[in-house]
Parts: structure tokens; sequence; C-alpha cells
């Protein structure tokens, strides 16, 4: 009998893990396919481009923690980037976006950033909490009328739809400066932000509270909980993170135009949930988002390694997404 339920119990773990498993697979597969794959550089190249990424996911994974989504995120990225961009151009680049604005500390193009995305996540927040919207409807609607704006101003003369170039050093020195000549300073910026978030959810009674909404909201209200407030904060929180993604994107590219994020959202919901984030609500650790956001990373470089038409990629992905997706559902309806 024992050993029955050993068994059964090494099937739940393997069928839990199945996503996971079969990844890893993959990026052993990758491994054998191309040897250059396994070495440092290579190792050092995703570790940056996963810095931006997880920073985005961690985002998502306060409002999936509510039982929620943000379909806004990627576009949010788009336009914290642009706007980023035209107000941290040095006054010598000849092609500036605002051709008379005055040498600005660096500071300032970030603030100005951090604080616009901020009021998109609070109209994100307030349309779920006080029109009690679908946050999948209320986000959808949010990710049309941002990317909207964002090409409007993407377009104003004189820039005209034109790539914003001429990034200042002082940006841009994010994605040059390296530790040990090896790790890119964002690593280390994205790394900081996961600890903090870490410390957020575990010790302290905000994150105690966003996992009690998460799992069981009106059990929240009774238990004197303003889930209203909540809520609200995880839209704002996501909207900044995701805001600074941005940010760091026009740091690593040295640039910016409109297209910047598109689709970052799926790719983030997607690491999170390999990673044990349910989208059910209350369920989810850092860690699992992290674990998530370097698999995804390493198999979407990987193919590319290898030289694997994109539209296999994009084949590869979706499949990724759709099981990653009913894994969670399964896990949640066994619950």
């Amino acid at each position: 009998m024992n050993s029955i339920n050993r068994k059964k119990k090494l099937n739940e773990v393997l069928l839990d893990n199945a996503l996971i498993i079969a990844l890893f697979a993959m990026i052993i597969g990758i491994i054998i396919i191309d040897p250059a794959f396994f070495q440092w550089r290579v190792v050092t190249d995703i570790l940056t481009q996963s810095a931006v990424k997880l920073i985005c996911a961690i985002g998502l994974m306060f409002t999936l923690l509510l039982g929620g989504t943000d379909l806004a995120g990627g576009r949010q990225v788009g336009l914290a980037a642009v706007v980023c961009a035209s107000l941290a151009q040095d006054v010598t680049y000849s092609n500036r976006f605002w051709p008379n604005l005055p040498n600005l500390p660096i500071i300032v193009p970030i603030l100005i950033t951090l604080g616009l995305v901020a009021c998109i996540g609070l109209i994100n927040g307030l349309m779920i909490t006080k029109l009690h919207m679908a946050p999948f409807i209320a986000t959808y609607g949010m990710a049309s009328a941002v990317y909207g704006i964002n090409q409007l101003y993407f377009a104003k003369k004189p820039n005209n739809s034109q790539p914003i170039g001429g990034i200042k050093n002082s940006l841009t020195v994010l994605s040059r400066f390296k530790i040990g000549g090896q790790i890119s300073i964002m690593v280390v910026i994205a790394f900081a932000i996961l600890l903090f978030t870490w410390f957020v959810l575990n010790k302290t009674t905000f994150g105690r509270n966003i996992y009690i909404v998460g799992g069981n909201a009106e059990a929240a209200k009774v238990s004197g909980i303003s889930v209203t407030k909540i809520t609200i904060a995880c839209f704002v929180i996501e909207s900044i993170l995701v805001g600074f993604a941005g940010i760091l994107e026009v740091a690593r590219t040295g640039g910016a135009n409109s297209s910047y994020g598109n689709a970052y959202e799926f790719d983030a919901i997607t690491s999170c949930v390999i990673g044990g984030v349910s989208l059910s609500g209350g369920i989810g650790k850092v860690s699992g988002a992290l674990i998530g956001v370097m698999i995804f990373t390493f198999i979407s470089y990987g193919l590319s390694f290898i030289g694997l038409n994109s539209n296999w990629q994009l084949v590869i992905k979706g499949v990724i997404i759709c099981t990653s997706v009913a894994l969670d559902m399964r896990k949640n309806a066994k619950k």
C-alpha cells in the first residue's frame, strides 16, 4: 500500500513539474546540437537579456497573485522606453525629440517616466475595484489606449516616428558597466529587485495580505483587509516595475521606438506560470518567477542560437504557453 502511495505521489510530482522537465530537456538538446551554446559568454548574454524580463515577470507576479493580470504590461514597457528616451537625449545630439529641452539630470526623465506609468497602474486598479471590471478586459482596453498614445507621441514633429537615439551616457552606462568585466550591472539591479520583492511578499503584512486577497477576496474582506487598497497598490507597483524595465531597455539598446515591449506581458506571465505562480491567485513564489524567466530565456536564446526558423520559434513558444496554462488549471482543479 505504501509503495502504491509513493508511486502515486511520484507521478503527481512528475506531472506537476512536467513542463520544467521538458524545458530542461530542450536546453540539453540545444547544447547537444551546438555545444558552443554551453559557454560563459552565452550565459552572461542570457543573464543580461533576462534582467529586463525578470523585472517584468516580478511586476506581473503582483497582479497574478491577486488572481488578475495586466495585458497592458508590454505596452507600458514601450511607452516608458519612448518617454524616457525622448527626455534623456544628449544636448549635443543633432536629431533631438525636444530640440529646445534643456539638459536634464538623468533622474528627472526616470522619475517622470515612472510617475506616468504609475498613473496607468492607478487607473487599472480603479477600473477593477471601483467599476468592477474584469482585469482581463480593463487591462486589454488600457493596452490599446497606451499603444495609441505611444504612437501619437512617437510621431510628434520633428521626430516623425523615427527611432530615438543619442541617449546620455549617464543612462547607457547601466548596460556598459560590468562587474568583474563579466556581469552587467543590470543583472545586479534585477536581482536586487527580486530580493526586495521576496522580502515584501514574505516578511511584511502587505505581502501576506496579497496572498490572502488572491486566495479568497471575500474572506479577506471579512478579516478586515482592504481589498481595494491591496488591488490598487499591486497594479501601481506592477506598472512601476514594467516601466522601470522599459527604462533599462533604453539603457541596454541606447535608444527606443514604439515597438519596444511588444508581447512582453505574455512572456512574463508564461515565465511566472512555469515557475509555479497560479493564474487563479494566492499561490506563487519569487523564486518560481526567477526559475521560469531563466528557463524561458534560455529556450528563446537557444532556439535562435541554433538557427531555428523564427516561425517555428513562435510555434514552440505558443505550445509552451498553452501547456503551462493547461497544467496550472489541472493543479487548481485537483486542489
